[in-house]
């Protein structure tokens, strides 16, 4: 297997994208990507998407994107895994050049959700449940993580102010973030106060919709090494991917992320390290109460003790392993197919040093957590400056 590394970083402001369709924010994610490589020929790509067909209308993406990019006869892929697609598009570019099959190969992520009303947006995301037993009786995912956080509570002593405390340090993330759809700060009282959605999650526990792209370009280390021009190497150092029963109700625990803690063991293994190890940690927010179970299954905490790290600060900007310092899915946005390609270039920004205002210093090695559904699906991806 061949050492991967990325190479180019493409993103635009994500948020209500009114004027601009699906085929535009990807072409222009992808082409900064390129362009931030200074490369003008890949040989394959991946495009990570959802539901592109019931947000949009529009499937078969690979021929379309790869068009709309001047790339008429390249192979591209669309891959889905629910709002796993993005990690996936990745994953997927990486195998393509570890196994030395391809040079250059861009792995991107595109959603335009909101050219549909919140019926639409609502029903096409349930997809990502099990429709039998869970959306056929009218369990949405803010539902489904309403009855995480209340399993959560009830055994660990989670409280409501731990999960709004998520929320505060993701939006005081994503003020620094000029890409952000929501880059403002809130404080406890704030969200508490917000509209409920599904006790105890209110509208300020959950991430919004987001229309969004988000591209990077990966390549051999040859190829990196001849493009780099100084500025350091990022290779991907570990890949794990996993999943788990796509209902909450079939199990063991519906407090913890099984899939997440596999994938995230198979990453760590592969890079060769540790939690301890880590500078950074991009991961899947898309509930408040997400990021506490996540940060217990990736090893950043014990089991159970994800709300009293949020407490003691531990994954603050500046605490001892900063969390979401993009925003996250919280602030940032979250249009679910480019989610986990944005991690991979939150944490690529910072290993390069250019992630300006919000920079961590000194970072040598990050991890991104991507994940679909209640947890049915987590891709792990650590990165380290070679």
């Amino acid at each position: 297997m061949r050492d991967v590394a990325v190479i180019g970083l493409g993103m635009r402001k994500w948020g209500e994208l009114w004027e601009q369709s699906l085929r535009t924010i990807f072409t222009e994610a992808a082409i900064d990507a390129l362009d931030d490589a200074g490369v003008d020929r890949i040989d394959s790509m991946y495009i990570g998407c959802m539901s592109g067909g019931l947000f949009v209308g529009q499937e078969h993406l690979g021929s379309m994107l790869a068009d709309y990019l001047g790339q008429r006869s390249l192979p591209a892929t669309r891959v889905e895994s629910a709002c796993a697609s993005g990690g996936l598009a990745v994953k997927s570019a990486y195998y393509e050049i570890a196994s030395g099959a391809s040079d250059v190969v861009l792995a991107a992520g595109v959603e335009k959700m909101t050219d549909v009303d919140g019926n639409a947006s609502t029903y096409a995301l349930a997809t990502a449940s099990d429709q039998e037993y869970e959306a056929y009786h009218g369990v949405t995912f803010p539902g489904l993580y309403a009855m995480i956080a209340h399993a959560h509570m009830k055994k660990y002593g989670t409280t409501k102010e731990q999960l709004a405390q998520v929320a505060v340090k993701n939006h005081a993330n994503g003020s620094r973030n000029p890409l952000a759809q929501y880059p403002y700060k809130v404080d406890v009282k704030t969200v508490l106060e917000s509209t409920l959605i599904a006790d105890p999650l209110h509208i300020l526990d959950c991430s919004p919709i987001t229309d969004g792209a988000a591209a990077v370009l990966l390549a051999s280390m040859d190829v990196a090494k001849k493009l780099a021009k100084g500025r350091p190497i990022v290779r991907i150092a570990g890949v794990g991917h996993s999943t788990d029963t796509i209902a909450l109700h079939a199990r063991k625990d519906l407090t913890f992320l099984e899939a997440t803690q596999h994938a995230a063991r198979k990453a760590y293994d592969m890079a060769k390290c540790g939690p301890g190890e880590l500078d950074l940690v991009e991961l899947h927010d898309c509930f408040t109460i997400a990021e506490i179970c996540v940060i217990e299954a990736l090893g950043l905490c014990e089991r159970g003790q994800g709300g009293k790290a949020i407490d003691q600060k531990l994954t603050t900007a500046d605490g001892k392993i900063p969390v979401n310092v993009s925003g996250g899915l919280k602030s940032k946005g979250h249009p679910v197919g480019a989610t986990g390609v944005a991690q991979i270039l939150e944490v690529a920004k910072h290993l390069r040093g250019e992630a300006g205002e919000r920079q961590v210093k000194g970072a040598r090695r990050g991890l991104t957590q991507n994940m679909g559904g209640t947890g049915g699906s987590s891709i792990v991806h650590i990165l380290e400056v070679c």
